[in-house]
């Protein structure tokens, strides 16, 4: 009888596909598409203006993984974006790709478009790259929102090792209006206690609002309080930024839902639990 070696095959680990695709014009719903793990669900409103609420069914990301969501409101349409939960990048391999998400949003004539996702958690060992571009009309409302958590302090988690980019690039009549590429890595993270790092804390948001006279919110804004946030408020040429930290989650949340309704006038999205 001869012996035989076994040989073990490589393993394909399971990745996770999305794309969601909403289009609204002024009189309604114009196109969608959802496949993969991503899904667009438009829940039933008293306000009037309609909600786009995306989910990944996956529960989270690991390397590997693609999302792809595309939000475009048409000329003269009014349209709110945001995720019902917080979304989660979870440990990948060393060798792996990141996880990818790609957000596309389009902001047409005489519009009001708000991305308002709730937060992203990233996790020990995560990878992920973001990338969010927005394309505005000329006279086209926007507001947006991005918040990032470093672990969970409930559960004791200290984030020692994860590799992030983050990208935001927002353009006006085909203008580049606002770029901000952010990249969190280990080395960052040594040096977490310097001011010119990240300050000791674990929770960071970042606010902005592009519309003519956004600027002149800022003085209102400014004497908004939330025990344990340190956030910081400009304003110049029709463009609103907040920035904003903490060493938890929750507070910031809450510091962040404070601005929000503040800006818009009226209550978040219902998905939003603060």
């Amino acid at each position: 009888m001869l012996d035989a070696t076994l040989v073990t095959p490589p393993q394909n680990m399971q990745r996770v596909r999305g794309r969601g695709h909403v289009v609204f014009g002024p009189n309604g719903l114009k196109d969608l598409h959802q496949s993969g793990s991503a899904k667009a669900m438009m829940p039933k409103i008293h306000t009037g203006v309609p909600e786009v609420v995306f989910l990944n069914t996956s529960g989270g990301l690991t390397g590997g993984d693609r999302l792809d969501y595309t939000l475009e409101a048409q000329d003269h349409t009014t349209l709110i974006g945001t995720s019902q939960t917080a979304e989660r990048a979870y440990a990948s391999t060393a060798t792996s790709d990141p996880a990818q998400v790609r957000v596309n949003l389009i902001a047409g004539q005489g519009t009001s478009l708000e991305w308002l996702p709730q937060e992203t958690i990233l996790f020990e060992k995560s990878r992920l790259a973001r990338s969010t571009n927005a394309k505005l009309a000329g006279d086209a409302r926007f507001l947006f929102v991005e918040s990032l958590v470093l672990g969970r302090a409930a559960m004791g988690e200290t984030i020692e090792t994860l590799h992030l980019t983050d990208r935001r690039d927002i353009f006006r009549a085909g203008r580049r209006e606002f770029l901000e590429p952010l990249e969190l890595n280990a080395d960052i993270l040594a040096k977490r206690e310097s001011a010119v790092t990240l300050g000791g804390m674990r929770a960071f948001a970042t606010i902005g609002l592009f519309d003519q006279g956004a600027e002149t919110l800022a003085d209102i804004l400014k004497p908004l309080r939330q025990e344990g946030v340190i956030a910081g408020v400009s304003g110049w040429n029709g463009k609103l930024i907040i920035r904003a930290m903490a060493k938890d989650g929750y507070p910031l949340r809450r510091y962040v839902a404070q601005v929000l309704t503040k800006i818009r006038g009226t209550e978040l999205p219902r998905v939003w639990q603060v």
